[in-house]
């Protein structure tokens, strides 16, 4: 794993009160050529890191070069307080928009929960991201009319912090926009899911990309 540097979200209004926010991008490299996968942590942040870098090394091990953006620090915090997601949500998604990095002219974003939503968002303004992963994520406003590229939602059937209705809405959405979307519901699992049921979300992931 190596870390970057990169400047996101030129011109935006910070609210930290910066016209720039730098961001730190770690990178987890099979170890030669691989495609590009760019890996959006959760409203959690990177405080607990250990879920999210072994999902990134499961994925390069799959042969994918993936970006594992600190796109908190684009507004200064550590984790996202629920009351200011709706505020800050469009300077996260200009932050990761910025990221310049190896991205070639298709890639694939995974995202957890508050990133699953950051990750569909991206995704109906890129078309170069050619598949999405959205793990437990909710449904963000503004992609009614939106055409994504194939999606793979990941979500517990007992989630009470994202409930398994927006895995719904976001499937029959996508649908009735022609998209592909393929779902797994997790019985009894909650947000998150389990220790349990993460070697089959990984592995279901890698099989989509």
């Amino acid at each position: 794993m190596d870390r970057r540097h990169f400047v996101a979200g030129a011109g935006a209004t910070i609210v930290a009160g910066k016209a720039h926010a730098s961001i730190t991008v770690d990178r987890f490299s099979p170890g030669g050529p691989g495609r590009s996968v760019i890996l959006l942590h959760g409203s959690d942040g990177l405080t607990n890191s250990g879920r999210y870098k072994f999902a990134a090394q499961m994925i390069a091990a799959a042969g994918y070069n993936v970006w594992l953006p600190r796109y908190f620090e684009a507004t200064g915090d550590r984790r996202a307080r629920y009351g200011e997601i709706k505020t800050k949500f469009p300077i996260w998604l200009q932050a990761i928009e910025s990221m310049k990095v190896e991205r070639q002219d298709r890639f694939a974003v995974v995202g957890f929960s508050l990133g699953g939503a950051l990750a569909l968002a991206f995704a109906a303004r890129d078309s170069r991201i050619k598949a999405v992963v959205d793990f437990f994520g909710f449904l963000p406003p503004g992609l009614e009319r939106a055409s994504l590229p194939p999606t793979l939602l990941l979500h517990g059937d007992a989630d009470r912090i994202v409930p398994v209705s927006n895995a719904g809405a976001i499937e029959k959405l996508i649908k009735s926009n022609g998209g592909h979307v393929q779902t797994h519901i997790y019985p009894g699992e909650g947000h998150g899911l389990s220790v349990g049921s993460w070697p089959d979300a990984i592995a279901k992931t890698q099989a989509f990309l």
